[in-house]
């Protein structure tokens, strides 16, 4: 009778081959920069995430930042334009050539939760658990 084959558990317990380890991220609790350009709501929204996320760089990711928010912005407009024509398929066509365009940054940024898990980046939490049981102990 030939080998069996590991249940998920054992192969779980073993760990994958070249996983990278965890890293952990603190998170940014300073201020948010202020914007290069004006953004829409959308826009806005996505560059007050990212800033509250913590591991966008001060230095080197703004550029790319901003240019995801106004492509974000411009998606809001484009949608709208081909929720109201619909015979507009040039327009429909550009329009999820442009969200790939956002996915496929959002992915440079480490922003989507895949990319995360292959980066091996962790968000920390504010308050470890034993914190937490320690305040209420004290309240």
């Amino acid at each position: 009778m030939p080998n069996p084959g590991k249940t998920q558990q054992q192969k779980n317990a073993i760990g994958a081959r070249g996983a990278k380890p965890v890293t952990e991220i603190a998170i940014y609790t300073g201020d948010i920069n202020e914007p290069p350009r004006r953004f829409e709501e959308s826009g806005m929204e996505l560059w007050n995430q990212a800033h509250a996320l913590g591991w966008v760089s001060k230095n080197s990711d703004l550029v790319l930042l901003a240019l995801i928010c106004e492509q974000l912005d411009e998606r809001d407009i484009l949608r709208a334009f081909v929720l109201d024509n619909v015979e507009a398929w040039r327009e429909r066509a550009s329009l999820r050539k442009l969200e790939e365009q956002i996915s496929a940054n959002l992915s440079k940024m480490v922003m989507t939760p895949i990319d995360r898990l292959k980066a091996g980046v962790q968000e920390v939490k504010r308050q470890s658990k034993l914190e937490a049981l320690l305040a209420k102990r004290s309240e």
